[in-house]
């Protein structure tokens, strides 16, 4: 453990003192090696943008299949889990478990906003509902980190790039979820600016889809199309057998004439995609989104490893401090820039999982896509109060507002003082630092953060609203054993050696996975020292066991 922390620090003074020696970068600097070549190597920079945007456009096709087949893999899932009328942490956990499903916080939160606007839910629901879409929502770039896997380096940067959106989402919680249950602050601020509410408003608003959908739908479309009302259906109490079989008439496959169908349907203008059969079940639907999430998730790791290739080509031999000088922009500005990008690709997710490659291979720091992160987090609740546009009455422009007040409040709180924007930083480089130790901590990570935890206190949150004594007492005893536990833990981290015998386990681990690795080429090395020093000595070459049996028997 010591050994381990030692190593860390030495690196980091060392990185410290290479950057006060060689001094900040000029804008002469960043322009004479961003812009002043010769012309074979403005040649080798086209074909390389290139490149770069052939994987970009295929790595954004792939975030977008990904999050197609998980609505289709988990669309009556997340319906049935917003169908219920909850307390707030179980709201909070249904937000986070939602989201996760389906791969998109613009999306459960616009069902969200769809469902308080038909009054299935209530606002207050809702709000404890958004908060945690917006917690499931980073689910997305903390697997893109993973694409890292293969260097250490990387992985360490890109998994701190990526979970520092976890860390502000999670602290933003910690503080305003207990705010509002006891002040009901995001309720009655969200209901000043709507008037007080209108329940006779009519939805005067429309669709808006994103330019990044109108570039990479059309290829996703010809794949798979979700059903993006089986949810909201099911969330209003509809059973998702009710979709099945899957029926166009006289059998003709195309939006016209296939009116009843399930998780997988048309599009008015690409047709049917290749995953849509006629007469398909439940089971087969879904099926078919696990084989495209697969082949998604595929597309995804394999243009992640082409375009950080790309960039590492096209960015070496380039000064780190050239490269920090030119993405060193002020902080308030990338939260616009954040805000602005993600308005554009309507999705979060996309924003900070394209975004998280560049941190993995250095080019982008931590401190910088942080600011870019809390931007996104912005720029998602614009689908939220585009949705509520076409509601009737205020109940869904109240929810939608509810989520924007949410996340610009997390801002004030954790990134104007430096003191208080360090704690996330904190928390993300610690977490980036511990696939040093092992490499497979991401998975786990994603395993319990998204989906045993949340999972657990949802059914725990449960036993308080069964209306039983009963219940409500084991449920209470639960708390308490849980509340204990948690002090016993934290006790023997902080004192009882807890926290050093886990790092040595993980580092023992890895250290173990390393030897076998490189177990082959040890052998190899071993094997030409034998016969370096056979030749230096003049040995004779070893009889083998079998020529010797021979030689006995035949003596």
């Amino acid at each position: 453990m010591a050994k381990f922390e030692d190593e860390e620090n030495v690196k980091e003074s060392n990185l410290e003192e290479q950057a006060e020696e060689m001094g900040e970068a000029t804008w002469g600097e960043v322009f004479r090696t961003c812009c002043v070549h010769s012309p074979q190597e403005w040649g080798m920079i086209f074909i390389g943008i290139v490149a770069v945007l052939f994987f970009l456009y295929f790595f954004l096709v792939g975030l977008d299949l990904l999050g197609n087949s998980a609505k289709v893999i988990g669309g009556c899932t997340a319906g049935a889990l917003f169908g219920d009328q909850t307390n707030p942490v179980a709201g909070l956990m249904i937000g986070i478990l939602a989201t996760v499903l389906i791969q998109s916080s613009s999306s459960s939160t616009s069902i969200i906003v769809s469902l308080v606007g038909a009054d299935s839910i209530t606002v207050k629901a809702g709000i404890f509902m958004v908060m945690g879409a917006n917690i499931g929502t980073s689910v997305t770039n903390t697997i893109v980190a993973m694409g890292h896997l293969g260097d250490g380096d990387e992985l360490e940067r890109a998994f701190a790039g990526a979970t520092v959106h976890d860390m502000f989402n999670f602290l933003s919680v910690g503080i305003l979820f207990p705010l509002e249950i006891i002040s009901h602050y995001l309720y009655y601020l969200s209901l000043a600016c709507v008037g007080g509410g209108d329940d006779t408003r009519e939805g005067e608003g429309s669709k808006w889809t994103g330019p990044l959908k109108k570039i990479v739908g059309p290829l996703t479309k010809t794949i798979i199309v979700p059903n993006k009302s089986v949810p909201k259906d099911i969330a209003k109490g509809k059973t998702c057998d009710g979709y099945y079989p899957v029926n166009c008439t006289d059998g003709i496959l195309d939006a016209k004439h296939c009116k009843k169908v399930g998780l997988i349907t048309c599009d008015k203008k690409a047709g049917c995609p290749a995953f849509f059969q006629d007469g398909a079940t439940r089971r087969q639907d879904e099926i078919s989104g696990a084989v495209c999430f697969v082949l998604g998730l595929g597309i995804l790791i394999i243009c992640l490893i082409g375009l950080v290739t790309c960039l590492q080509k096209m960015l070496m031999g380039m000064s780190t401090r050239v490269i920090y000088k030119a993405t060193n922009i002020n902080g308030y500005l990338a939260i616009l820039v954040g805000a602005g990008i993600t308005i554009f690709v309507q999705s979060s997710s996309i924003t900070t999982s394209a975004l998280t490659p560049f941190v993995g291979m250095g080019a982008l720091r931590l401190e910088q896509m942080f600011p870019l992160t809390l931007g996104a987090n912005i720029g998602t609740t614009v689908t939220g109060l585009l949705a509520s546009l076409v509601s009737d009455g205020t109940n869904a422009l109240q929810v939608a507002l509810c989520h924007l007040f949410f996340n610009i409040s997390g801002i004030i709180i954790w990134y104007p003082v430096p003191f208080m924007r360090r704690i996330p930083l904190g928390l993300a480089v610690s977490l980036g630092k511990t696939t040093r130790v092992w490499r497979g901590f991401p998975i786990i990570y994603i395993l319990m953060i998204f989906g045993i935890i949340p999972l657990l206190l949802l059914g725990l949150s449960s036993l308080f609203t069964q209306d039983s004594k009963g219940f409500t007492v084991l449920g209470s005893l639960l708390v308490v054993f849980i509340i204990l536990v948690i002090i016993y833990i934290v006790y023997k981290w902080k004192r009882g050696g807890l926290k050093e015998s886990i790092i040595e386990g993980f580092e023992a681990r890895e250290r173990k996975n390393q030897s076998i690795k490189a177990l082959p080429d040890d052998m190899d090395y071993v094997k030409s020292e034998i016969v370096r020093l056979r030749d230096h000595t003049g040995l004779p070459e070893p009889i083998p066991e079998a020529k010797k049996d021979d030689a006995d028997d035949s003596a």
